[in-house]
């Protein structure tokens, strides 16, 4: 199948081949992108079991400080890597964030989430070659954890998404993501769920402007309890989800 082109005046750029790559830009936000994203409750899961979060008022507290601590936290590394979508700048942000990561839970399901998004990248956004040779590259070497952040920061530099819609994409799968895990750990139903995130949306904004284009010497945690408790699903007796 063949795709008309038509050339934007005064740009030069191919309209057909800007479709095209938002096309990439959703599918790469799109749930059924199989990354692990769903084996994952960023602690909630944890959470409900120690008793801090029990129903749905309970849950949007949680949320609302996840995805702060995403934002101050782990925003700052996707917009670099997506600033300079480079294996060396990927390299030294993997490297930056596999030390602050201090819980290990946390760590690795980060490193867990983001091989499987740059395995799947690789393997899905075929037209950018680099992406598999980077991979290839990294396994190959070596000394590479594949944090999840640096990894959706780079992806999202090479499929055409500008720094600030990096970012607040990277909170909108997290939103997603523990909203999900809500759901199976029934806290709220899927359209108790949906009201949620709708609600939610603009605390993720608001934390979305706050911590926009920082550098990753900024970075840092603002609900340290939140990562503490995330360090306690290894004790769990049962558990669903990985994290």
């Amino acid at each position: 199948m063949e795709y008309g082109v038509v050339r934007s005046e005064g740009t030069g750029k191919s309209e057909s081949t800007d479709s095209l790559l938002q096309w990439s830009q959703w599918q790469l936000l799109d749930s059924i992108l199989p990354t692990g994203g769903f084996a994952h409750s960023f602690g909630l899961e944890a959470a409900i079991q120690v008793g801090l979060v029990s129903d749905p008022e309970e849950l949007r507290t949680y949320v609302v400080h996840l995805l702060e601590n995403t934002a101050s936290l782990l925003l700052p590394f996707v917009y670099s890597a997506t600033r300079s979508p480079s294996i060396q700048t990927w390299h030294k942000l993997d490297k930056i964030l596999d030390a602050m990561l201090t819980n290990e839970v946390g760590r690795k399901a980060s490193i867990t989430q983001g091989s499987a998004l740059m395995r799947v990248a690789a393997a899905v956004f075929t037209e950018i070659p680099s992406l598999k040779m980077m991979r290839d590259a990294s396994l190959s070497t070596g000394g590479v954890c594949f944090h999840h952040a640096p990894i959706f920061g780079l992806i999202c530099g090479l499929v055409g998404l500008d720094s600030g819609t990096s970012q607040r994409a990277y909170m909108f799968v997290t939103m997603r993501d523990v909203l999900s895990a809500a759901t199976r750990l029934n806290v709220v139903g899927p359209l108790g769920a949906s009201v949620l995130q709708h609600q939610v949306a603009a605390f993720a904004e608001d934390l979305s402007k706050k911590w926009k284009d920082h550098e990753v010497e900024d970075a840092c945690q603002t609900s340290p309890l939140l990562d503490t408790v995330q360090g306690c699903h290894g004790y769990l007796f049962s558990r669903l989800f990985c994290s």
